[in-house]
C-alpha cells in the first residue's frame, strides 16, 4: 500500500513536535510507603518531523505505549523514548504523563487516615544525548494572612493555596520529598479526613504560623536550593484569597549550582 506519510510535503518546513494527545492508560509509579501504587495517566507522545516528510505514522505511537507496561521511572521512560524514536525514525522523541499521585495521610491529633491526591506531570525528552526529565507537582496548602492577624482584634483571613513546582533532577528522589517540602512552607498542610480534635489542632497551628504568599514561595525555594538532587526549579505559589475577588501569586526560578 502507498505510504502517503513518507511522500513529499507541500510546504517543506520541519515540525518541532507531532504526535498524539490524551491517551489514557493504567500506570504504576514508585511509592515511598508502599513501594509502588497504581494510578491512571493521560499521555501525550510525539516526535520531530523533518521538512521532507508529509506526515508521521500516528498508529506507531499507540503501538509503542501498548508494548510498554512498566513502572514509570528514569530507565523505563528512557526505553519508551528510545522505542518511539526507532519506530518513527525520528531524531527527537518526547512523552508527557499526567496523573494523580496519592498519599495516605493521618490527621494530626486522632490519626484518622485519608488519601490526599496531588496532580503530577512527568515530561521526558530524548535527542542524540541523554534524556532530560521535568517533574511538575501541585501541592495544596493552607495559609493565614500575617497582616490580617496583626491588625485584627479577633481572627484573620485564611485560605487554601497551591504550591506548583517544576523540577529538573540529577538523581532519583521520592515525590513525597517534594510534597513534604511544599507543605512545610505553608501555614499548614491540608487533609482529607479531620475529626473535631484535628480541626482544632490544624486551625490553631496554622494561626500560629501565618504566611504571606511571598513567605511560602521563598521557603519552598530555599528548600529546593538545598535539595541534593535538584539542578533547576521553578516554584509558584497561588493563593485563592478568601476575602478578595482576586488571587495572589509569587514565583521564583533558579538554576542550582552544587559545591
Amino acid at each position: 500500500m502507498e505510504d502517503v506519510q513518507n511522500s513529499p510535503a507541500q510546504v517543506a518546513m520541519p515540525i518541532d513536535r507531532v504526535g498524539v494527545k490524551n491517551l489514557k492508560l493504567p500506570l504504576v509509579v514508585r511509592d515511598r510507603a508502599q513501594g509502588s501504587q497504581h494510578t491512571v495517566a493521560t499521555v501525550d507522545i510525539g516526535v520531530d518531523l523533518p521538512a521532507e516528510f508529509k506526515g508521521t505514522h500516528m498508529s506507531r505511537f499507540v503501538e509503542a505505549l501498548e508494548n510498554w507496561s512498566e513502572e514509570l521511572d528514569y530507565n523505563s521512560m528512557k526505553r519508551l523514548l528510545e522505542d518511539v524514536k526507532e519506530r518513527l525514525h525520528a531524531r527527537k522523541a518526547y512523552a508527557l504523563f499526567r496523573f494523580p499521585y496519592f498519599v495516605r495521610k493521618g490527621a494530626p491529633s486522632t490519626g484518622s487516615s485519608g488519601l490526599v491526591w496531588y496532580e503530577c506531570r512527568l515530561t521526558g525528552e530524548l535527542g542524540d544525548g541523554k534524556p532530560s526529565f521535568l517533574l511538575e507537582l501541585e501541592v495544596p496548602v493552607m495559609t493565614v494572612c500575617p497582616c490580617s492577624k496583626a491588625i485584627s482584634d479577633e481572627g484573620a483571613h485564611s485560605q487554601r493555596a497551591v504550591v506548583r513546582m517544576s523540577i529538573r533532577m540529577t538523581g532519583f528522589s521520592w515525590m513525597e520529598e517534594f510534597i513534604d517540602l511544599a507543605e512545610a512552607a505553608g501555614s499548614s498542610p491540608v487533609y482529607t479526613l479531620l475529626k473535631r480534635e484535628d480541626e482544632k489542632y490544624v486551625t490553631e497551628d496554622a494561626f500560629a504560623h501565618p504566611t504571606f504568599v511571598e513567605d511560602v514561595v521563598r521557603a519552598a525555594a530555599q528548600r529546593l536550593e538545598g535539595h541534593p538532587h535538584v539542578a533547576w526549579f521553578r516554584v509558584e505559589v497561588e493563593s485563592f484569597e478568601s476575602i478578595h475577588c482576586h488571587n495572589a501569586f509569587a514565583s521564583i526560578e533558579r538554576e542550582v549550582r552544587k559545591g
